[in-house]
């Protein structure tokens, strides 16, 4: 008999034991507040499953080593924070082109710079998005409690794995050390997903050769496929192309390599949008106080709504649409000096629609401040 236990644990520790029951066996990562538990918890885990735990020098040497354990075969994690994500981002875009799996949490604080490391904030929405150069693809993953940081976790090892790129587990300082009681699956019912490897035949193997569903087969080391990986763009055989045509086709591939796979990647949470006329965007500690507002917002007769993107990139827009065709208005609530907005108003075309509410001041939005702003609007679109 499978049986789930019941425990009170803290967000990052969360993230650690789902890494585990995900598969993962490697993690390079190095100490910043506020998600140094993470680090702490899989130094302690990992070796009791075979696994290895390795601080390194620095953030850029930790996603290095992540992306050195996954070509080798292995489910490898790191985390950090907003300077040392920072200095992740060049492996990070890496990773994408070559299309190693692998996932990066980052447990969000005040910034720009060291900013505030104590603090929460959520200012690196864009940057997980744009944040190495060029244009790549990535997921994005945004927990706002301590089960779903559990689950999205697992969800993060899974998607990277299958669809061959870097995963992002986003969250900010509050939901990482916001200690809840939970019911944590038994690790025998948890459905872990591989990357698919080569088979067939060695001879003209070729390691980035679309199959058909836009995700190419992985050599595994020692099984005899010629691999070359670089990240030079480029063509189907591995090794470096400038070749417009080559070029045009080969990024197409890895451009639209989700396109085929939105129903396995989109997710989000609607609550109350059916009648909604006043619809709250939130996502993490936000979204915590936009729920508790939009309940008593329509204890009090209003008709609100929440819409928590959980896959925040890419950002489940046609879903996001439809649920916010009916509204007359968009509360953007965020922690940060208003990012989230910008992709919002790019959804919302009709004029004045989307009104923002932020904050970067290292003290998250309470629900009466939210709760204020929806009976404004409300008035507003009565008016």
């Amino acid at each position: 008999m499978h049986m789930s236990t019941r425990q009170n644990l803290q967000g990052n520790h969360a993230c650690a034991l789902a890494a585990i029951a995900a598969g993962c066996r490697f993690y390079g990562g190095y100490p910043i507040t506020p998600s140094s538990e993470i680090a702490e918890r899989m130094s302690l885990e990992l070796p009791r499953v075979g696994g290895v735990f390795i601080q390194m020098e620095d953030e850029i040497a930790s996603m290095g080593a992540v992306i050195g354990a996954s070509m080798g075969g292995v489910k490898a994690m790191t985390a950090t924070s907003g300077p040392g994500f920072s200095l992740k981002q060049e492996n990070l875009g890496y990773a994408a082109m070559t299309e190693i799996p692998c996932v990066i949490v980052n447990v969000m604080r005040g910034g720009p710079s060291t900013g505030l490391p104590t603090r929460p904030a959520q200012g690196d929405i864009m940057q997980t998005r744009w944040g190495t150069h060029g244009d790549h693809p990535i997921i994005v993953l945004t927990p706002s409690s301590v089960r779903e940081i559990y689950a999205q976790t697992i969800r993060a090892f899974n998607l990277s794995e299958v669809l061959r790129t870097p995963v992002i587990l986003l969250y900010d300082e509050t939901i990482g050390h916001l200690v809840e009681t939970v019911d944590l699956p038994d690790p025998a019912t948890i459905e872990r997903a591989d990357r698919k490897w080569a088979t067939g035949p060695r001879e003209g193997f070729r390691p980035y050769a679309d199959p058909g569903d836009g995700i190419p087969a992985m050599a595994r080391p020692g099984d005899g496929y010629r691999s070359h990986t670089t990240g030079l763009t480029h063509a189907e055989h591995g090794f470096p192309t400038q070749n417009p045509a080559d070029v045009d086709r080969v990024m197409h591939r890895l451009l639209g390599k989700f396109d085929q796979h939105r129903d396995l990647i989109d997710s989000f949470e609607a609550l109350h949008t059916d009648d909604a006329e006043v619809l709250v965007v939130a996502i993490g500690i936000a979204a915590r106080a936009a729920g508790r507002a939009v309940r008593q917002a329509r204890a009090a007769g209003m008709r609100a709504g929440l819409f928590r993107p959980v896959t925040l990139w890419p950002f489940p827009e046609d879903s996001f649409r439809e649920h916010a065709a009916r509204a007359s208005t968009v509360l953007v609530v965020e922690m940060n000096a208003g990012q989230l907005s910008l992709e919002i108003e790019r959804l919302c075309a009709q004029p004045g629609k989307v009104a923002r509410l932020t904050r970067f001041t290292g003290e998250p939005i309470g629900p009466a401040e939210i709760l204020a702003t929806i009976q404004e609007r409300a008035r507003h679109g009565h008016a």
